[in-house]
């Protein structure tokens, strides 16, 4: 089943975060897991794109006229519920004004690159699943399963910037530049 999800960026003090939820109980599928806003592509949605805006507009009170699209990463599929989903990179507004749908979403979790990039935010495991794979850790929260093959794709686009940022550049406008050019050329 074709679904979108949207990976928002924002720059706070600097440098670039990005905004995960944390799903309610009540839903029918991936419950109470950590996950970027999306969801299952609609009859009226022209293209995953326009999914990923309508959610998060759905989700968060997001404006897709507030969201400076970067590109789109390869597509991955969920084990458990045959979701194939397309994400896309965009950055948005901070602070911003969020109308949060508390029917979806239990919490909104703000997590600095530069942490999901440290090695003590990676490891190899299961969390809720009995399949291995890529896992990340913030703030006694786990991201795993396809939100973490997510995660691991975007942030293999990043380590170079680390290595590369101008010294004369503050944090935030090398991060805009380096994002731009990263995403725009893998999709």
């Amino acid at each position: 089943m074709p679904a979108a999800v949207l990976l928002p960026l924002f720059d706070k003090e600097g440098h670039y975060h990005l905004l995960l939820t944390k799903r309610t109980q009540h839903l029918a599928h991936h419950k109470g897991q950590i996950c970027f806003p999306g969801g299952a592509c609609q009859p009226e949605d022209q293209a995953p794109l326009t999914t990923a805006l309508r959610e998060a507009a759905e989700e968060l009170g997001l404006l897709a006229s507030d969201v400076e699209v970067l590109g789109r990463l390869d597509d991955t599929s969920t084990l458990s519920s045959n979701f194939l989903i397309t994400p896309f990179v965009g950055v948005i507004p901070y602070p911003y004004r969020f109308l949060v749908n508390g029917d979806e979403i239990e919490e909104l979790i703000e997590i600095p690159l530069i942490a999901l990039l440290s090695s003590t935010s990676f490891y190899e495991g299961s969390a809720e699943s009995s399949t291995p794979g890529p896992c990340y850790r913030y703030g006694g929260h786990v991201i795993w399963g396809a939100t973490a093959r997510i995660l691991g794709q975007f942030l293999g686009l990043l380590p170079e910037y680390y290595h590369d940022a101008e010294p004369t550049e503050a944090p935030g406008q090398c991060e805009t530049r380096y994002l731009k050019t990263a995403v725009a050329s893998d999709g």
